[in-house]
């Protein structure tokens, strides 16, 4: 699935919401990006944690799909997130999500998000269940 069909999917739901914009989708990487916006940050101006969460939790979903067989769906099963440091208000952060395992039954994803600076703001691994799409 191109990244064009992959955008047109997400944009009207939750990820289209937070302004989620693809720029790449391969089997092994999805990169993306997403605005710093005031209703996605703290009081104090930074992005909000669940906004980095739900970020990564987007493209390893992603990731997970442009792998799936047919006939399969996926879910998050977990997640772990590690902060590292902010993103102001205004800016925008970049997040690349690479394959760790790419299995029959689950897939593991490592997102790592960045702010303009470069500098690394988030560290996210996910699991993804694959299963049966139901009818």
């Amino acid at each position: 699935m191109d990244v064009q069909r992959l955008q047109a999917v997400l944009q009207p739901l939750f990820p289209g919401l937070m302004g989620v914009k693809l720029l790449e989708a391969t089997p092994e990487r999805i990169v993306a990006e997403m605005p710093v916006r005031p209703d996605l940050c703290t009081a104090g101006g930074i992005l909000h944690g669940g906004a980095y969460m739900a970020f990564a939790d987007t493209l390893g979903a992603v990731g997970t799909v442009v792998n799936l067989p047919q006939g399969k769906i996926t879910t998050t099963t977990d997640s772990s997130t590690k902060f590292i440091s902010g993103a102001k208000v205004g800016t925008t952060v970049r997040g690349e999500s690479v394959a760790l395992h790419r299995g029959r039954t689950t897939m593991v994803w490592q997102t790592t998000i960045t702010n303009d600076a470069g500098k690394l703001c988030a560290v996210v691994t996910q699991t993804q269940l694959v299963m049966d799409a139901r009818g």
